[in-house]
């Protein structure tokens, strides 16, 4: 791309996004031509990509799709349904353009279309926290600097559905100070980091809700056919079916019927954009399944496993944020066993994870240091997908260990710069257990890429557990600041426990 092309681009996202965006109507009626919801003016599709469109019109109706960027127009055919779908070669990252979209006297146009990198943003709570969300001053210097027509937002309302959706209608806008506000905040430093970076457009799908578990963002086929414990609550979605209808919004749904009922999150929020071309994936969930972990050991990989095979992209990026230390005091077992599922998720290639040992709050499940997390998602993505080989993209990760006579020897990858402490002072949360499986507290020291741990409570160590206590926030880094996730040498079972009430008070009795 020239010079002169570079300032020309800049300037006309300048001025289109001063004017703002309006969605092009999508047309539903039977026989109407139209286009999927996730289309419309001000979007960005990927680069350099056989891009899918696809949309609704007469019966077998020839559609043709006409771009600015190329000369020549693509053709598709609707089937008897009228459903059509084809692909449009996409150029490197620049803009704006505009895709005309005819069948016979009917017509849609999309103006203001950027190429770039588009990613989805999804997940719960911590995901779908806004800018605005800890207080307008929080990050004040950050929304204020937020003026980036090159990025474009996208916020997927929240629906529940109990089947599959054909579609969903969003819209695309211009990065501002004051829509940044209410977009999530991971989502948003992520792809400003992307942005600031590569110097390309970049498309950001937010689709979150708070609260929403792992299952509820999976394909209700998928869930029958390998995870018979949501059988039963899927096959009674029929009668609730005849009784309310198939779609819910948030507000106004039937008593029970929520963000964690297996597929009602993918039906609404995630089907209707297959298979809209994207880069990739960021995920930030977990928090909704702690009382499960050795089911998210296999719920998780098959949710990014669903997703892949329904994109049919291969094996996209799915960068994903390992749950924060919090002080959880009812779960039957210990919240690192989800960190652990987590961690174990890494085994399925193209992915990575984000570790928040280290800025998490042990009192509030919405830690603030949600920046961080955003720039850890893009350094992932930096280094794995954007030729950024020399960045540091991980904390510490444990591989393996070998216990030599009194002492347990930990073997890490990703040192960086070499590990050690985040506070300079002696490493902490290591316990250290015999064949009796009782841990004792341990000291740990950094011998090369190695960290020796021992005590004298145990003459025959068997094991080791790491930051294994649900609030737990230890300091074991790499030189380049980047935190180790929790981890434990043994496999040894861990029985759920029943947790404690606090006992009733009697009532004062009265003197006579």
């Amino acid at each position: 791309m020239t010079k002169f092309r570079i300032t020309a681009f800049w300037l006309a996202l300048i001025f289109v996004a001063s004017a703002g965006f309006t969605q092009t109507a999508y047309a539903q009626q039977d026989g109407q031509l139209s286009v999927a919801g996730i289309f419309g003016n001000g979007m960005v599709l990927q680069q350099e990509t056989a891009a899918a469109i696809w949309g609704q019109a007469e019966p077998k109706a020839k559609i043709t799709i006409k771009t600015s960027w190329q000369k020549k127009a693509t053709v598709a055919t609707a089937d008897k349904t009228g459903n059509w779908k084809t692909t449009i070669d996409t150029p490197k990252a620049g803009g704006p353009f505009t895709i005309e979209v005819v069948s016979g006297s009917q017509r849609k146009q999309f103006k203001n279309v950027l190429t770039g990198e588009v990613w989805f943003c999804t997940g719960q709570s911590n995901m779908q926290w806004k800018m605005r969300g800890f207080g307008a001053n929080h990050w004040k210097d950050d929304v204020q600097k937020a003026n980036h027509p090159g990025i474009r937002l996208c916020e997927v309302q929240q629906k529940l559905a109990l089947e599959p959706q054909a579609d969903n209608k969003v819209s695309w806008s211009a990065c501002n100070p004051k829509r940044v506000l209410s977009f999530s905040a991971v989502a948003y430093f992520f792809g400003n980091r992307l942005h600031q970076e590569l110097k390309v457009p970049v498309g950001l799908i937010s689709t979150n809700w708070g609260g929403s578990s792992a299952e509820a963002w999976m394909n209700p086929e998928v869930l029958e056919k390998n995870f018979p414990e949501f059988k039963k609550t899927l096959n009674g979605y029929d009668g609730l079916i005849k009784q309310h209808g198939v779609v819910h919004a948030n507000r106004g749904k039937p008593k029970g019927f929520n963000q964690r009922m297996p597929g009602v999150l993918y039906n609404q929020m995630i089907h209707p954009f297959v298979p809209f071309s994207c880069r990739g994936v960021i995920w930030y969930q977990g928090e909704s399944n702690v009382k499960e972990p050795i089911q998210y050991r296999k719920l998780f990989p098959a949710l990014i496993e669903n997703w892949r095979a329904e994109w049919g992209q291969g094996d996209f990026p799915f960068y994903f944020v390992q749950i924060a230390p919090f002080d959880y005091k009812t779960e039957p077992l210990p919240v690192a066993m989800l960190r652990e599922a987590q961690f174990q998720t890494l085994r399925l290639p193209n992915t990575g994870m984000v570790v928040t040992m280290d800025i998490g709050q042990a009192d509030n499940i919405h830690p603030k240091k949600k920046k961080p997390v955003g720039e850890r998602l893009a350094l992932l993505a930096l280094a794995k997908n954007y030729g950024r080989t020399k960045l540091v993209y991980s904390g510490p990760q444990f591989v393996g260990h070998e216990i030599e006579k009194k002492q347990v020897r930990l073997k890490f990858e990703h040192v960086g710069g070499g590990l050690k402490s985040r506070d300079d002072k002696a490493l902490t949360h290591f316990t250290i257990a015999g064949k009796n499986r009782v841990f004792h507290p341990a000291e740990a020291k950094v011998d090369g890429e190695s960290i020796v741990v021992s005590s004298p409570k145990v003459a025959r160590p068997a094991a080791v557990r790491f930051a294994w206590g649900n609030a737990d926030e230890p300091n074991l880094t790499n030189a380049e600041g980047l935190p180790s996730s929790s981890f434990r040498t043994d496999d040894w079972e861990i029985k759920p426990v029943t947790p404690k009430r606090p006992a009733r008070r009697k009532p004062k009795t009265k003197a006579k």
